[in-house]
């Protein structure tokens, strides 16, 4: 979700659990998706499970800082399809009790640049009436190697962003490299989000992430964005998170 200044609410892309690409343990993630690439039925499916010290999405809490449970499925359909669900607990300071996302999108590559075109459902159970924080956003996402390291950019576009507050942008570029001889996986990403209706704000996050086992992955990142003003939920903060994938 995202931090509004015109109630107690928060921001938007998934840093330790992210539908799209949060970042948490991109290793265990690496380890998912080659996984899923091998998969020679027409479906097979993935499961994770994890936790962090914080729910940093967009830069912005979606916990009140406080801790993060999160799990999902997903689903390879094909060559280059996919779907899934993903659901973690939400403070908002309401009677909102979880958020769960959906998403599908199809991964074609173009030559070298491997492409994700998508469409995420962001839905929360027990939101008050009135508060509308459910809202969808798509997705186009492209990333490249460069040498080892991965470079990556995405652009998400809400037609109705969370609490009907217009139409809202997210831009992203992001990159990851892996550190020779071991088990650490070095990224980054810049993003600005817009939205007609509420504050615009940048974010970045940078951190490391460790492949304990080809399913187990750790992630600790610092994140901040340029809208302090706007609140602790927007303040500075490193984020701690441990993800396994099966």
């Amino acid at each position: 979700m995202i931090s509004l200044a015109l109630n107690n609410r928060y921001d938007a892309l998934r840093l330790m659990a992210g539908v799209s690409g949060g970042v948490i343990a991109a290793v265990a993630l690496g380890a998912a998706q080659a996984k899923a690439q091998e998969a020679t039925d027409p479906v097979s499916l993935s499961f994770n499970l994890g936790a962090a010290t914080d729910y940093a999405f967009r830069g912005v809490s979606q916990t009140d800082t406080d801790p993060q449970v999160f799990g999902g499925v997903d689903a390879t359909l094909g060559p280059i399809g996919y779907a899934g669900a993903w659901a973690s607990n939400v403070d908002f300071g309401d009677s909102t009790d979880f958020e769960y996302d959906l998403y599908t999108g199809v991964r074609p590559s173009l030559g070298p640049v491997s492409l994700d075109l998508g469409v995420i459902y962001y839905g929360y159970a027990g939101q008050p009436s009135g508060a509308n924080w459910d809202y969808w956003e798509g997705k186009i996402a492209a990333s490249i190697p460069a040498g080892p390291a991965i470079l990556g950019a995405a652009v998400y576009y809400s037609p109705e962003f969370t609490g009907e507050t217009g139409h809202a942008w997210y831009y992203e570029a992001n990159g990851s490299v892996p550190i020779p001889n071991s088990k650490f996986t070095v990224s980054g990403a810049v993003g600005r989000q817009t939205i007609e209706e509420a504050g615009d704000y940048t974010t970045w996050n940078l951190g490391v992430g460790y492949a304990l086992t080809d399913h187990v992955g750790l992630d600790v990142r610092y994140v901040d964005t340029d809208a302090h003003d706007f609140g602790q939920l927007y303040d500075s903060r490193v984020v701690g998170g441990l993800k396994l994938v099966f």
